[in-house]
């Protein structure tokens, strides 16, 4: 059984031998994009230790009030420690609480759970103080992890934990399992399965929340408005938007970019001939148009200068200089 995950099986096997062979390790580190399924296979593996029903090791039952409480991230002994936002902080403070809490033996479950959500957002005080834990871990704990790579944390954590990478899925696995298990119509379910670029937690909350997919609309519609425009309009944005700014525009900035990073992944795939699917499969004749307008060397520009202006963000460069240099830079396409 797959612990009711779409893809991943092989992760799902390896943390059922643990249990099955009593090969448990203290900590777990689960990589790979946002929405690619780490806190999920984090929370199945916590039933599955600690199912007070298990139908074999392993496989829990699903149904028993530990197993329910655990899905929720509401049982007793789950420590649950994350940034306050994503794109926060995740500080020492919070580190020293949760040591306070796993000091202690179980409440009621076989295990005590501390899950560490986006650990790459620690500071540095934090991560120190939660090597100091690994290096010494409390009995009847287990530490889980999530990050979106190994590299992004202490190589002396790394070197601690148990890791495993989660990749995206191929759109025909995620399409198929969208359906299979979420009753997702079919072509509703192979559209998903692109714009969510293979990430199952992504899919379903886009399923989830149409409102969502209006935003990846008005992301896609500006960017197409921007490459069409002229240099005193696209001066005009900056200016409107940047006087408009909230608290979470970088972030959501941030957003923007790596979507119109999506755009410019499927006009290379079109200038290259390649035979991989797109993802803005709703857009296909629009991104094939500007690929004809395009050199490969001048996309393959643009697709670094929006991964160096993604950097610039995630490190608190300067919003605005970072913003102007991007979409003053952008190529002029009539299309």
């Amino acid at each position: 059984m797959n612990w009711n995950m779409i893809g991943h099986e092989w992760a799902v096997e390896l943390l059922q031998s643990h249990i099955a062979h009593k090969r448990i390790k203290h900590a777990y580190l689960f990589t790979g994009p946002p929405g690619v399924g780490r806190r999920t296979l984090a929370l199945h593996f916590s039933q599955a230790i600690n199912c007070t029903q298990p139908l074999k090791p392993g496989i829990p039952c699903g149904e028993c009030r530990t197993c329910r409480q655990f899905e929720h991230m509401q049982h007793a002994d789950l420590s649950l420690v994350q940034a306050s936002e994503i794109g926060g902080t995740l500080k020492v403070e919070q580190i020293r609480e949760v040591q306070r809490a796993i000091s202690l033996s179980p409440y009621e479950a076989k295990y005590r759970i501390a899950l560490f959500l986006r650990f790459d957002e620690a500071n540095i005080n934090a991560s120190n103080a939660l090597l100091k834990v690994l290096e010494e871990p409390p009995a009847s704990t287990i530490l889980l992890l999530t990050a979106e790579t190994p590299e992004s944390l202490l190589p002396t954590i790394v070197s601690r934990c148990e890791i495993l990478r989660l990749r995206p899925l191929s759109f025909e696995t995620l399409s198929a399992g969208l359906q299979n298990m979420a009753s997702i119509p079919k072509d509703n379910a192979n559209f998903l399965a692109h714009i969510s670029q293979g990430r199952p937690g992504t899919a379903l909350t886009l399923y989830k929340d149409p409102s969502l997919l209006e935003r990846r609309q008005e992301i896609l519609d500006l960017h197409f408005h921007l490459l069409r425009a002229d240099t005193i309009e696209r001066f005009n944005y900056i200016k409107t938007r940047y006087t408009k700014k909230r608290e979470n525009f970088r972030i959501e900035f941030i957003d923007n970019l790596q979507v119109w990073q999506s755009v410019w992944r499927d006009v290379l795939l079109f200038q290259t001939k390649s035979t991989e699917s797109i993802i803005n499969i709703d857009h296909n004749e629009t991104i094939h148009n500007i690929a004809a307008k395009m050199t490969i060397e001048k996309s393959l520009k643009f697709i670094s200068d929006l991964d160096k202006s993604i950097q610039y963000l995630d490190h608190y460069s300067n919003l605005r200089l970072t913003l102007e240099v991007l979409i003053m830079d952008m190529p002029h396409i009539s299309f």
